[in-house]
């Protein structure tokens, strides 16, 4: 392969730089077995996004503005290392293409925040021609009126987002998949504790009233999870957050099943602006 620029290249043959950003109340280091697995599997190169427990906790009393700033600075180190890779020659490479964002739980939120021309919280954005793809991985895109969880996560970050950048805004020029799972099942009429308290936990993010019974990851509700316009992908076993008992988005079997997607859903995008380009 040459050192030719990503928009003469067959996206097929081109790798991307991944930025992964946590989730609430997360630490970066809760990704680097993640990371490591996505190089395994052809990524060009990982870079997670530097937002520590401490800097969710204060979301609290500065909103969200402050890590939704860190995350697009690592925003622009991933995209710069993608076009040092134009300039190197070495492969795989994405030679300069925009990069595949992957945002866990809250880090979806940030990542369509990122995309918003509109100022969120004073700051202005508007980084969607930076993102071949933003994938989300058991984010809560869907709140209900009532929702408690997660603050001001819930409320002001998914609200916002609904508002200014609904859905699949971008699209096709930016990829989006909302990756879901149905690991653990809440309902209301069962004789298990565990699960009735499961199905008002859901309830506290996406209220469902018609529904006695509601699947999710143990934290949010499938429901909530699929962003509309995306491309969704429903995980049969996947538990929400690393460290858990059984395996979540980030681990074998169940990264292996949404990565050759998102792959897909970034290749599908990057087609997309060289046929624009190509007008």
């Amino acid at each position: 392969m040459t050192t030719a620029d990503w928009h003469d290249v067959d996206p097929a043959d081109l790798s991307p730089v991944v930025l992964v950003v946590g989730g609430f109340l997360t630490m970066p280091g809760l990704y680097r077995q993640m990371a490591d697995a996505l190089r395994d599997r052809g990524a060009a190169d990982v870079v997670i996004a530097p937002i520590y427990t401490p800097d969710w906790v204060l979301c609290a009393v500065r909103g969200l503005g402050p890590v939704t700033t860190r995350a697009g600075r690592s925003l622009l180190a991933a995209g710069a290392l993608s076009s040092a890779s134009a300039l190197s020659g070495a492969g795989p490479a994405s030679r300069g293409a925009p990069i595949l964002y992957v945002g866990h739980s809250a880090g979806g939120i940030l990542g369509r925040l990122l995309t918003s021309p509109e100022p969120f919280e004073g700051r202005r954005f508007g980084a969607a021609d930076r993102m071949g793809a933003l994938v989300t991985l058991g984010t809560p895109h869907l709140v209900g009126s009532e929702a408690r969880w997660g603050g001001r996560v819930a409320t002001s970050g998914a609200r916002f987002a609904n508002r200014h950048v609904p859905g699949a805004c971008f699209a096709p020029t930016t990829g989006y998949l909302a990756v879901a799972s149905r690991r653990v099942v809440g309902d209301e009429g069962a004789d298990d504790p565990r699960s009735r308290s499961m199905r008002r936990l859901y309830e506290d993010v996406h209220p469902a009233p018609d529904q006695p019974v509601v699947a999710g990851d143990g934290l949010v509700p499938v429901a909530s999870a699929l962003l509309p316009g995306a491309r969704h992908l429903v995980l049969d076993d996947a538990v929400h957050g690393p460290g858990a008992r059984f395996r979540w988005y980030g681990q074998g079997e169940q990264l292996d099943a949404w990565w050759p997607v998102a792959l897909e859903v970034w290749r599908d995008a990057l087609r997309a602006r060289q046929a624009l380009r190509g007008r």
